[in-house]
Order: C-alpha cells, then structure tokens, then sequence
C-alpha cells in the first residue's frame, strides 16, 4: 500500500512493441512502462521500481532490464526478484468512514495511527481520492486506479465535496456571503463556499459545507477567516458517493460494474475497461455490508436527517 503521493499519475497508453498499430480506443494493458505497471500490480510505487530495475531485479521475458523506458503488456512475463508478477487488477474502489485520530498516510514520522493500520491486510495496493486530515471523520475513498484517483480530486473535474461542520462563533449571512464570494487565508485564494446554517445550539452551529477544491484544512481555515473555529468535521459526500449510514470504521466496495455509471464517461479510465476477477464484495474489519451508495434525484446529500451526529 502507498500513500496518495505516491502513486503514479496520469496516461501512459499505447502499443509495446509497434507504434504504427496504434488505435484511439487501445485499452490499458495493451502498453505501459515497466514501471507504472509494476506500480499498478501492487509490487511498489513507480519511484521504487525505477530503483529496483537500476539494481537488475527487474526481468521481461527472460531479459534482465537496465531502463525504467519500456513498455510491457500482460502478454509478457514479468519477474521481480525471481517472482512472477501478476498482470494488474481492473479498477475497483472502496468507500471508508474515516474515524477521527488516524492519519491518511501509509506511516506517521510521529507514530501516530494511520488509515492503513486499521485497514484490512486482504486489502490491495491502493490510494486515496484527496486526503482526511487527523480529526477529520467521514468519507474517504480508495482505489487501486491512480489515474482515477487524479481526475477525481482536480477541480475541473467539478465533483463537489460535502461535510458537516460545528463551529464556535456567530453565523451572520454577511460571513455566508463571504464565503460563498471567495476568501483569501494567508495568501492562499480559496473559491466559492456555499455554507448553510443547520442548527444551532448555545454558542456552536452546525453548517452545511459544500466545496469543490479541496484545499488542505480548507473548510477549517475558510471558516476561520470569518470568525468560526471548526471543532467537528464530517465529509459526507464526495461526488456522487455519499457516507449514508455506513458506520465509523467500515470499508465498503463499489461494484465495478456500476463504477462508469455512477461516475460517467467523463472520469472513465482505460483501467475501467477491464472485466474484474472476482465478484466485488464489502469489506469491513470485522464484518461485511453490502450495496454502495451513491447520490441520485430527490436524496439528500449525505443521507442524513437534518441534526447533528451524536457523539
């Protein structure tokens, strides 16, 4: 497993061997560098098979390599220390209820616990679609497809992400008005914030967030500037996935089937293309759930009742 940057980014398609059969429509595996393939099979990150193939432990069809700059297809056979590698899974993604106090990284410097410690070890290579800083809850997607992991997070892309933010200060529509202007924190612009007053009670609120960048500790630092201190913060929707009531601590796959669907043509990856290997099941730590859930006409985002979490 990697952490989101990591991953390789970005297309690389095309034949591996002959330039002029090239098609508009070749699929992934007709062609990628050693490297991303290796990546995208769950061996290592692309910067570590870059440096395994400068140490000669990198074989192709018998064939020890001694550049990064070669094309392969799951027609050949790949060796990595004497192991045969597996031809790369078809894209699959996960959505996980991010408990507050874990990391979204494979390892913390400080030692502090991280996503992946709590993560099944069945799980395989995978990254995550932006990022949930430490006392962030909520929705956190994974995919073994960095390509659909990059198109998703840019903000042309236009998948909005929803949170549920209690903040402690005053709401006043001039401060929801600012938001949804612009705001500039330390230099860093900030687009348009569209906050909603929810419910308040005593000296907190809880607001409806809605962005559509995803800047580090955006809805805390945007929030601020207007006089609101975020003390909980819940994603719960991103894109068309939404949080629902799947329960802190629960991982839960999207059927590959219903990823082009639920996503659309525009976020289609050459990956997605590929048939999966095996039925698409949820995974839970210590259970299962089934069916994902994503947005559609008349629900309301997040699919929650209009009240604050209890604790």
């Amino acid at each position: 497993m990697t952490e989101r940057r990591e991953t390789g980014r970005g297309r690389n398609i095309g034949p591996a061997r002959n330039k002029a059969k090239a098609a508009p429509e070749a699929k992934w595996e007709d062609g990628e560098r050693i490297a991303k393939y290796l990546a995208h099979a769950g061996i290592c990150s692309r910067r570590e098979a870059e440096t395994l193939i400068s140490e000669g432990k990198v074989m192709v069809n018998g064939e020890r390599l001694d550049s990064p700059a070669v094309k392969v297809t799951a027609r050949d056979q790949i060796k990595v220390r004497g192991k045969i590698v597996r031809p790369p899974e078809a894209t699959r993604m996960w959505m996980y209820h991010k408990p507050a106090g874990l990391i979204t990284a494979t390892r913390d410097p400080e030692g502090r616990p991280t996503i992946f410690d709590h993560l099944p070890k069945s799980l395989p290579r995978v990254v995550t679609v932006g990022r949930l800083d430490l006392t962030t809850e909520g929705l956190l997607l994974l995919t073994n497809d960095g390509e659909l992991a990059r198109k998703m997070e840019l903000p042309a892309t236009g998948l909005e992400r929803h949170y549920r933010a209690r903040a402690h200060g005053r709401v006043t529509p001039e401060a929801l008005e600012e938001l949804k202007k612009g705001v500039i924190v330390d230099g860093i612009e900030y687009a348009s914030i569209d906050a909603t007053l929810e419910r308040t009670t005593g000296t907190n609120n809880w607001l409806h967030v809605i962005l559509r960048e995803g800047k580090n500790r955006e809805v805390r630092k945007a929030l601020a500037s207007v006089g609101l201190t975020v003390n909980r913060l819940i994603r719960i929707k991103y894109g068309p996935f939404e949080l629902a009531e799947l329960a802190s601590g629960t991982l839960e796959e999207v059927p590959a089937e219903q990823l082009t669907r639920i996503l659309g043509e525009e976020i289609r990856t050459q990956r997605m293309s590929q048939a999966p290997e095996r039925p698409q099941r949820g995974q839970r730590p210590n259970s299962s759930r089934g069916g994902p859930r994503s947005g559609g006409p008349g629900r309301r985002p997040g699919g929650q009742k209009k009240r604050p979490p209890r604790r």
